[in-house]
């Protein structure tokens, strides 16, 4: 850790003595006992928070909420500070308190399963507490920790209000420089009386205004470099948890339970001098080119630019419904609109900047129709990255014109999970031929037995990682340790590989589906859908009764855990089936050829017979002017269309070489 010596922080000069009051009321250190507040309290308290617009304006040892940031840094109702030249509002404070960093330490799913993994091995509850609240209510824990406290629990949570404040301004902008991107699973440094930002740092720049900021906060706003790289999020974002046995006994090993830093470091975006070089802030915190003047209540200030939107928006939509439905059971800061605006954000990164999909028909043979599903991850990361829950599945349906379903894999039912699929774990697929194959993308742990867990502590390896890669992941990466492919996907020859080149991160999978004798024009759909939290992965947490659990869990059905919808395609009126109806005077043979000669018999005068590819291209004509005649088709095994001209009559047919 690195800690300047202690300057105790002033307070605001412009705040009312009442306040001064109530801030010595509600000061959240982790020994607030909210049972000695009167009710006379409690009301100040109300009227406190009601002026600071419910966020945390007090300070710890180490920290500040975010309520002494939004004082400058919030909405401006002078309409001079955060906003475009165009009038647009893009205050920091207003953008990042509807996301899942603001609401990291009120997120119920996360209380609930660390409820659960308490309740598994009891006796690691100090251990288990003490390292998820590192990276969930950092302002709390590491104030603590600085405060010489061994173990920050979820109790002190429960009576911090600073440390409920989340992943807010101090957790990212106090972060020390030293040691970036070497230390993870919630090892975390700060320093105490200074904020770093993206500005400053050249003498082209007008400098820095930080009188008031260290006259009213106690903090020294200077320019910090690492503020814009990936590795100010790898402390976080890459968890390696320690693993135990399932009698609670620690084996000495360790599992990667997720690694966004190091998925990112092993693809193109992270080489610097490459031309697809992205930080993790260009996705979710992505600048604007536009000149804003970055604070409120100086009028004299300069505007900055570029200007980063602190957007911070993942993949978590469900969440985010679940805190804007239940805001006041939760007690979050952010209204419904500001959520609904997080929302849209959100599922504008699923849907334009996770992933493609590409359909292609292959061809057909006596009794199947083949397609190929080509997936393409735009993500700077594994998709899904992060918490281990996560999945994302191919919902493949072949539909006659009528509606009525042919073929269909990935199908969701009324209780929001996957028909067909295996009641341990789906395996990954080259090849599915099976309604009752499904290709899901997702990460499955194993404990020391072998057998499947979602219980953290339990987890001792991967059974299953065939979450997509990113463009340039390599097997031969220095990082591939941390970020292993695991179970089929490795030996699957289409998996992040092109033309036997690896680093494509895509996948490909083909379907094989069979046709029963059905022949006539079909629709064909390949969609992908996305969930965070899906029931499976639950199942294990709700057979245990904890209020944390019976909490989340009747908040989880009412939600629902709909799939969102990322990406897909359709191929509309596609022919299939080689048992084709021909005119009664009409005879071709034999279908499929073995030697590519494919005869004609009719009552009537063939005039031209012409093969194509599959993909309309032509490929020659035969003129045969006779009713009984024969053609060759190409040299090259596959499925051809021919039209065939007699007269005014224009028959199109496939037909197969073996």
């Amino acid at each position: 850790m690195i800690f300047s010596a202690f300057i105790r922080k002033p307070l605001t000069l412009v705040v009312l003595s009442l306040v001064c009051v109530v801030v010595l009321v509600i000061s959240a250190g982790y020994g607030t006992d909210p049972e000695n507040t009167t009710f006379h309290d409690v009301e100040e308290v109300l009227f406190y928070r009601a002026m600071i617009d419910n966020l945390p304006d007090q300070s710890n040892s180490l920290f500040s909420g975010s309520g002494k940031c939004n004082g400058c840094h919030g909405y401006d109702p002078n309409e001079y500070g955060s906003l475009t030249v165009g009038g647009w509002d893009v205050n920091v404070t207003d953008h990042w308190r509807s996301t899942m960093m603001a609401n990291s330490a009120k997120d119920p799913f996360w209380k609930a399963k660390v409820s659960h993994e308490v309740a598994i091995n009891p006796e690691h509850q100090l251990e288990l507490e003490d390292k998820c609240l590192s990276c969930h209510a950092p302002l709390g824990k590491f104030a603590a920790l600085h405060d010489g406290v061994d173990h920050y629990t979820m109790a002190m949570l429960a009576a911090d209000t600073l440390a409920q404040d989340g992943v807010s301004c101090a957790a990212c902008h106090q972060q020390s420089p030293n040691g970036l991107g070497d230390f993870f699973s919630g090892e975390l440094s700060f320093v105490e009386d200074t904020l770093y930002g993206q500005y400053g740092g050249s003498k082209d720049e007008d400098p820095i205004f930080g009188a008031p900021m260290f006259s009213f906060v106690g903090f020294e706003p200077i320019y910090g470099e690492h503020i814009t790289k990936s590795e100010l999020c790898a402390g976080c974002h890459t968890l390696i948890t320690n693993t135990a046995d399932l009698e609670g006994e620690l084996t000495g090993g360790t599992f990667v339970e997720q690694a966004t830093y190091h998925e990112w470091l092993n693809s193109v975006y992270a080489d610097e001098l490459g031309p697809n070089h992205q930080e993790c802030q260009g996705c979710h915190a992505p600048s604007i080119n536009e000149e804003v003047v970055i604070s409120a209540n100086y009028a004299f200030l300069q505007p900055r630019s570029p200007y980063g939107l602190h957007y911070f928006v993942g993949a978590n939509t469900f969440m985010l419904e679940m805190l804007r439905d239940y805001g006041d059971t939760l007690g979050v800061t952010a209204t419904s609109a500001q959520f609904d605006s997080t929302i849209t954000r959100t599922l504008d990164m699923l849907q334009n900047q996770s992933l493609t999909v590409e359909l292609e028909e292959l061809g057909l043979t006596q009794d199947t129709a083949m397609y190929k599903v080509t997936l393409h991850n735009l993500a700077g990361h594994k998709f899904p990255s992060g918490y281990p829950a996560r999945r994302a599945f191919i919902e493949f349906k072949v539909s006659d014109l009528d509606g009525n379903t042919i073929f269909a894999s990935g199908l969701m039912d009324d209780a929001y999970e996957l028909t067909g699929q295996n009641p341990t774990y789906e395996p990954h697929y080259q090849v599915i031929r099976s309604e009752d194959e499904v290709q899901i993308y997702e990460q499955v742990m194993g404990d020391v037995n072998d057998n499947v867990t979602t219980v953290l502590e339990r987890a001792d390896h991967h059974i299953k990682d065939n979450r997509l890669a990113p463009l340039g992941f390599s097997t031969a990466h220095f990082a591939y340790d941390t970020v292993l492919i695991a179970g089929a996907a490795l030996t699957d020859p289409d998996f992040n590989r092109q033309n036997d080149v690896e680093g494509s991160g895509t996948d490909e999978v083909y379907f094989h589906v069979p046709l029963d004798g059905f022949y006539g024009e079909v629709i064909v759909s390949a969609q992908v859908y996305y969930q965070s939290v899906p029931p499976k992965w639950n199942e294990e947490m709700f057979s245990v009764s904890t209020p944390e659990i019976e909490f989340f869990e009747e908040m989880y059905w009412e939600v629902g855990a709909d799939p969102v919808w990322i990406s897909g395609q359709l191929l509309e009126t596609t022919t299939v089936g080689l048992n084709e109806i021909l005119p009664a005077d009409m005879v071709i043979f034999p279908n499929p050829s073995s030697d590519g000669i494919v005869k004609f018999q009719s009552t009537k005068q063939i005039d031209v017979v012409s093969v194509y590819s599959l993909g309309g291209d032509l490929i020659r004509n035969h003129q045969l002017n006779t009713a009984n005649g024969q053609i060759t088709l190409p040299s090259t095994a596959g499925t051809y269309l021919i039209v065939i001209q007699s007269g005014q009559e224009r028959i199109v047919r496939r037909v197969m070489r073996l």
